[in-house]
């Protein structure tokens, strides 16, 4: 079989009796049309249709992912414009701003592939910054005490259109929705306040009912839901997008209710129940742009720890083009373990932080592979074995059974209840 490694594959021979492919049929799923895109938006979720939110008085803000996740953004911006103009906005009243959060700025060849040229050439394109304070407005605090400061532009346009993708997210429970708001277009230091809401200072460790696949009771989703809607955008869209990463399913309407029948949806359909874990578990992360770098492909090893026994192997595929995605994400990787790590959070919590600790706690309790075009040195500070293949890693792994996961961070494993 193929396994995803950026923009290419790596092939892997394997014997069927040893491991067992835990995938979906999702993939088989036929991409969606403009015809059924425009029949979606014509039925949305829980709100009025698109001509009776948004008319020839109205200036429209539509929000899109960065280049770290796959969206169908292209086509979906595409239409939503078409129907917009239609509905009677001019087009010098529509702009996209992407939801960058505290991610390095979309480049020019980005936008292009994001949104088209005829949109990057037609509509204003904004970029956030989520450390330029003269572009951040606050709104005040939430119920927790958390300082909520959003980008300016959101209080600039009379409706705001929010697109995001559906897919599992190691805290936050699943991507999409709320997150085009917060993280997406929040300050670095209301981003930090929501985050650290993911562990627990006081125990240690993750929080109670912080998760993969989970909303309810999980303090970060409910924290950024919170600051969404202070926003209130008129109008969400969230995508499931294929292995090709085009749109395969969408969800629109009301942000928050649309947002949450995706999520339904998601779990129900991309979840895989296993009797008992594995001693080897191999994982691609579902190549670019799911592992354009390593704090995005840390994802996909969360995931696939959840199917590895304790002290057992796992080999991450991940090709890391854009390499570790901050510049200081290896300065986390000083302490000597995990748990050090996790006290320097307390005294000085930055986001990439945590996933530094998340990394380290599963390199600690497994012996993680990792297939990239990283510097082996940076691997191994970060408690990694470098290597250049899957079969170098499994010659060095020994026999065992195990589990092959060809979209580690889209595929949810869940223990067989007993």
């Amino acid at each position: 079989m193929d396994l995803a490694y950026g923009r290419r594959t790596f092939e892997l021979s394997f014997d069927e009796h040893q491991f067992a492919v835990l995938s979906t049929n999702t993939d088989r799923e036929a991409p969606l049309s403009d015809f059924d895109i425009g029949a979606a938006l014509d039925s949305p979720i829980a709100s009025p249709p698109l001509d009776e939110i948004a008319g020839g008085d109205d200036s429209v803000l539509i929000v899109v992912s960065d280049a770290t996740r796959a969206t169908a953004s292209a086509q979906l911006v595409n239409l939503l414009v078409r129907r917009l103009v239609q509905a009677g906005v001019s087009p010098a009243q529509i702009a996209v701003i992407f939801a960058t959060g505290i991610h390095r700025p979309v480049s020019e060849k980005e936008k292009v592939e994001l949104l088209t040229p005829f949109i990057v050439q037609r509509l204003r394109i904004f970029q956030h910054d989520a450390y330029d304070r003269a572009r951040l407005t606050t709104l005040g605090k939430t119920e927790r005490g958390v300082t909520l400061e959003v980008n300016s532009a959101l209080q600039e346009f009379s409706r705001v259109f929010v697109i995001g993708g559906i897919t599992f997210h190691y805290f936050a429970g699943f991507t999409g929705g709320r997150k085009s708001i917060c993280p997406g277009l929040a300050s670095a230091e209301t981003i930090e306040a929501t985050h650290m809401l993911a562990l627990d200072f006081e125990r240690g460790g993750r929080k109670a009912g912080v998760a993969a696949g989970r909303l309810d009771g999980n303090a970060v989703h409910e924290e950024c839901e919170r600051v969404a809607s202070l926003v209130a955008p008129a109008f969400g869209l969230n995508t499931i997008v294929n292995e090709d990463k085009r749109a395969v399913r969408m969800f629109c309407g009301d942000w928050r209710l649309a947002h949450r029948a995706a999520c339904d949806y998601y779990l129900d359909r991309h979840s895989v129940t296993i009797p008992a874990k594995r001693d080897i578990v191999i994982a691609s992360c579902g190549g670019f742009p799911h592992d354009i770098n390593m704090i995005q492909a840390h994802k996909a090893l969360d995931m696939a720890a959840l199917a590895c026994n304790e002290g057992g192997t796992i080999i991450l595929l991940a090709e890391c083009s854009d390499g570790l995605g901050r510049p200081d994400f290896l300065k986390w990787f000083d302490e000597s373990d995990s748990r050090a790590l996790e006290a320097r959070l307390v005294n000085g919590y930055e986001v990439n932080g945590q996933t530094a600790w998340a990394l380290l706690a599963k390199a600690e309790r497994y012996r993680v592979y990792l297939v990239s075009d990283l510097p082996s040195d940076d691997v191994k500070r970060m408690r990694m074995i470098p290597v250049r293949t899957i079969a170098e890693a499994l010659r060095q792994a020994g026999n065992g059974d195990g589990f092959i996961l060809p979209r580690g961070a889209a595929v949810l494993p869940r223990m067989q209840a007993t």
